[in-house]
């Protein structure tokens, strides 16, 4: 069953959430080539760090370098909980998905930008689960939302912020189609 937008940001946030409290190792590799499980929750913390100023107008320069580097500090999980927090308080403002936000590629709208955001919390929930060795199932509901409103964007992105599919058995199941698609292995 689809989801509305804010239930899919919400799932979103839980598969992440719940995933990174349950860390043990955050030196172990991730998907992600370039990134150990702490950079990578790192790199999403600061993308939720970051949310509340573009949802209300801020531009890239306006928040500047405050969030460059390591964020998350002595307590990763803390940090992402604030981070989260804060995310979902200003997604969940009256009139945030109206408008647009300034994002590094330049100004989206600001349902756009959320969509982003629930593709970058599902995909990277699997692989921080894949990373840390954590169970993998994600919300079926949220896979199916997430395959129909972004999938038709995938070639765009491909060579840019993804890599290219991976095959898949003909059989595959949702979530396995998803993330091949998006150049990961299931």
């Amino acid at each position: 069953m689809a989801m509305q937008q804010l239930a899919a940001f919400d799932a979103g946030i839980a598969e992440f959430d719940r995933r990174v409290r349950l860390v043990r190792d955050w030196d172990a590799p991730t998907p992600c080539t370039e990134w150990t499980v702490r950079d990578l929750v790192n790199h999403v913390t600061r993308e939720h760090l970051w949310a509340p100023y573009l949802l209300r107008g801020a531009t890239i320069a306006e928040v500047g370098d405050r969030f460059d580097g390591d964020v998350l500090g002595p307590d990763p999980v803390d940090t992402w909980v604030k981070a989260a927090t804060g995310s979902i308080d200003a997604f969940h403002q009256r009139g945030a998905l109206v408008g647009q936000v300034h994002t590094s590629g330049g100004p989206i709208n600001a349902d756009e930008y959320a969509w982003q955001m629930i593709f970058d919390l599902t995909i990277h929930a699997w692989d921080l689960a894949r990373g840390a060795g954590l169970d993998e199932h994600l919300n079926p509901d949220l896979v199916m939302t997430v395959t129909d409103e972004l999938s038709p964007y995938f070639p765009v992105w491909y060579g840019a912020i993804l890599d290219h599919p991976v095959p898949t058995p003909v059989d595959a199941d949702p979530q396995d189609r998803l993330i091949a698609a998006t150049g990961r292995q299931p």
